[in-house]
């Protein structure tokens, strides 16, 4: 459902994607990892359309993400860093302005809208302006658009960032559900989500992919067990390996 074909960025004399392959098929749920700056948001924009590679080629369903743009960014529900919306605008006129800009009409629009309100525990506040909400509000509501059109692809950066643990819960056990039908990303910096929902662990280092195994993998990497000291050990492991090339 998902391929990264020897994928290159730079910006400038800075190269942030060297070479990342790897693909994802429907039922896989991959938590993407690395330090901050180690590429991973970008390697997500040039999957998701937003960002063009120099070199390689990025697929959703089958589509070229930039010859076949809108093809492929019709399969897909992207979460961008930060979780972008309009602020002046409620979270369920914001869902419904996406679902419309998608070609949603009518009873399809309205049963699309209300199920992804309820599936991203909206509540009441559904129907407050998003300037108002909260960080975790504001990211569900990004979510509930992200989700709304019932995409085969979901791209999700940093999809529990500001939410209290039983909303962490919840988004964790929608992913879950979505899983079953979905190819997933998730970028997170929160460590234990990895092996709650992830069926696949990735880690990305100065652009380039140090670790793709099972987060049972990863984890028994570490000395003493954690996925923290997995990280370390891998990165230092390959950058070693990588010196005395």
């Amino acid at each position: 459902m998902l391929v990264a074909d020897h994928l290159i960025k730079d910006f400038g004399t800075h190269r942030a994607v060297d070479d990342v392959s790897f693909s994802l098929k429907s039922g896989e749920v991959l938590g993407f990892l690395g330090p901050n700056g180690a590429g991973k948001t970008t390697t997500m924009r040039m999957l998701a359309g937003c960002l063009e590679p120099d070199i390689g080629i990025a697929s959703i369903a089958g589509h070229n993400c930039v010859q076949d743009r809108l093809a492929a960014q019709s399969r897909l529900g992207y979460l961008p860093e930060g979780a972008p919306s309009y602020p002046a605008m409620t979270p369920r006129s914001f869902v419904e302005f996406g679902l419309r800009a998608r070609g949603f009409t009518g009873q399809l629009l309205a049963s699309a809208l209300e199920t992804a309100l309820e599936r991203a525990r909206l509540g009441d506040t559904a129907r407050q302006p998003i300037a108002t909400l909260s960080k975790g509000y504001k990211r569900r509501a990004a979510l509930a658009a992200a989700i709304a059109h019932d995409p085969d692809v979901l791209i999700l950066d940093e999809p529990t960032d500001g939410l209290d643990p039983n909303q962490k819960d919840g988004v964790r056990a929608l992913i879950l559900e979505m899983a079953q039908t979905k190819a997933i990303i998730i970028s997170t910096h929160i460590l234990d989500e990895v092996p709650a929902v992830c069926s696949r662990a990735m880690i990305i280092d100065a652009g380039r992919i140090r670790f793709d195994g099972t987060p049972d993998q990863m984890i028994r990497k570490g000395g003493d067990g954690t996925i923290e000291t997995a990280f370390r050990s891998l990165t230092q492991s390959v950058k070693a390996a990588e010196d005395a090339a």
